[in-house]
């Protein structure tokens, strides 16, 4: 059955039942809001940087949306395109969308305008609804997007290269327009993240959403009296799949705007959250936070918090061991996937499983593994080689992409581009990204281990390595280093630390520097080589012509 069906029924057996809470610290704190007012008020009043829906009121509002979109000619088969930060109004759009056979289009909110233009181009969207954050990036392209004739603005203060969606919906009929949606029909449009290069299309079908609902739900465990804390952006799979598991039990989310640490904690704490997914650099500010003394436990109730998840990027086994020293009580688990996979859960590690943290896990639930050589064969066990998956929620396509989609899909089976290898006892463990080993001196350096190891040195808070051009080895490893305040470290620390690595998988250049990372929290490395490698290139070159000379 479609994803949509998930909705309409939690509408009529939880109809009175909190489906969704936007928390707005910014709006809190600007207010003074202290947390024992916040407490008291009225929750839901729009004064109070709180606001929440029952899942009647959110199959309602996306019923809305969807006779609105049908009322100005869109259709099955038609492109919706979502560009807003995540706000309670974000998911009733998406399943609007869906309600009317249309496919929901998530945009990345850290578009610029030409990459939303590109976007928008290579999807063949007809919609777009858009917030006041994107006011100016619009603009600039609004002359320049012809194939977009509808383009809705969430908020006050409506362009005038766009229509109000808040007069235009509010007062449409809340009646279920029942078109007709089967597992086979086309459902969303999902950006690759862009880390390897320019975004593309990746096309899924309901029954890939519906699949990704029924892995997260039995990885997790997740049931009625569960609270999911939602912090990652919902444009991405990641988030959204993961929330699919509390839509699948009719169970509350809390959608929380920031990351600050003591945001996070306050926010379990207040909304008795039991869940709660992060990103590798936000369990480590929170960490850090505990260590310095800023966050003090003990002033929270936090003995609901039952499960901390972590995904979209390699995870140090370092940290899970400082927040299991630290949440001794927890369960722990990373899931590993793409939008490919219709995100996360394609490979999972299981919470049974923490005595292997470093791994990504085995194949989940309903998927399949296999990790192969340069011709497609599988590789021997403990070997090195490119993971691909298969499963129900592999990618139709790259929309549009007919030689992206020949070189990702093969049968039924995704190369996923990520280099892993498997123990002993079946486990997988991530190597990298196909794309960013590096080639030194005819040694294959996997920079995801040389970052593992770094990341134990006690002044580190974050590192990125890279491989830089080299006219004797061909290229280097150098290792971007972020260091955590109030800690120093120099090259000679680092280098004196990194003794305990073999010769050759040494950094043989030390930066400190930010290490930037996406929405996703994944490391943009195609920026570090901007970056660094152009500087590294114009002294390879002048090397080699000294060499000539």
């Amino acid at each position: 059955m479609p994803i949509t069906k998930f909705l309409e029924r939690n509408a009529e057996l939880y109809k009175d039942d909190v489906s969704l809470v936007e928390i707005n610290p910014e709006i809190q704190e600007k207010n003074r809001v202290t947390w024992r007012e916040y407490s008291l008020i009225e929750q839901g009043s729009k004064g109070d940087g709180r606001s929440e829906i029952t899942w009647e009121e959110f199959n309602k509002k996306a019923n809305r949306f969807a006779n609105f979109l049908l009322s100005r000619g869109i259709k099955k088969g038609d492109r919706v395109a979502i560009l807003l930060m995540n706000c309670i109004e974000y998911l009733p759009i998406y399943f609007g969308i869906l309600k009317t056979g249309a496919l929901a289009v998530p945009l990345n909110y850290r578009y610029t305008a030409e990459e939303i233009k590109y976007c928008l181009k290579l999807s063949e969207s007809d919609v777009i609804v858009f917030g006041p954050e994107f006011t100016g990036r619009m603009e600039q392209i609004s002359d320049r997007i012809p194939k977009v004739k509808l383009r809705l603005y969430l908020g006050e203060d409506c362009p005038t290269f766009a229509e109000s969606y808040n007069k235009l919906v509010t007062y449409c009929t809340s009646k279920n327009p029942d078109i007709e949606l089967t597992d086979d029909d086309h459902a969303a449009i999902y950006f690759s993240s862009g880390t390897t290069g320019f975004p593309k299309a990746i096309l899924h079908a309901h029954k890939a959403l519906v699949h990704s609902c029924l892995v997260e739900q039995n990885h997790h465990s997740q049931t009625k009296d569960d609270v999911f804390l939602c912090i990652p952006p919902l444009y991405h799979t990641g988030a959204k799949m993961h929330w699919f598991g509390s839509l699948l039990v009719g169970g509350k989310t809390v959608l929380l705007k920031g990351a600050k640490p003591d945001r996070i904690i306050k926010t379990v704490s207040q909304e008795k959250c039991s869940i709660v997914w992060l990103l590798v650099p936000w369990a480590q500010d929170i960490l850090d936070a505990i260590e310095r003394g800023d966050i003090e436990l003990d002033r929270y109730n936090l003995d609901q918090w039952r499960l901390m998840h972590i995904g979209a990027q390699p995870v140090p086994p370092s940290l899970i061991k400082r927040w299991l020293k630290i949440f001794p009580n927890h369960q722990y688990d990373t899931n590993y996937g793409l939008s490919e996979s219709i995100g996360p859960g394609c490979v999972h590690l299981g919470v049974e499983n923490v005595h292997k943290v470093g791994a990504i896990g085995k194949a989940g639930y309903g998927w399949e593994t296999k990790i192969i050589d340069e011709n497609g064969n599988e590789v021997a066990k403990g070997d090195v080689g490119e993971l691909a998956v298969k499963g129900p929620g592999v990618m139709l396509c790259y929309f549009n992409d007919d030689k992206a989609t020949s070189e990702t899909i093969h049968g039924d089976w995704l190369y996923t581009g990520d280099m892993a290898q498997e123990d002993e006892d079946g486990f997988i463990y991530l190597v990298d990204r196909k794309k960013d080993v590096i080639i030194s001196g005819g040694e294959n350096l996997y920079p995801v281990q040389i970052e593992d190891f770094l990341r134990k040195h006690e002044a580190i808070k974050d590192v990125a390595v890279i491989g830089l051009p080299d006219a004797r080895l061909g290229e280097i490893a150098a290792a971007v280093i972020e260091l955590k305040e109030d800690c120093k470290a120099d090259e000679e620390d680092i280098n004196d630390f990194c003794r305990d690595l073999p010769r050759y998988k040494r950094p043989h250049k030390l930066i400190f520097a930010e290490v930037p990372r996406n929405p996703t929290g994944k490391i943009e490395k195609p920026k570090l080589r901007k970056i660094y490698c152009g500087e590294s290139l114009v002294a390879t070159q002048v090397e080699m012509n000294v060499n000539k000379q």
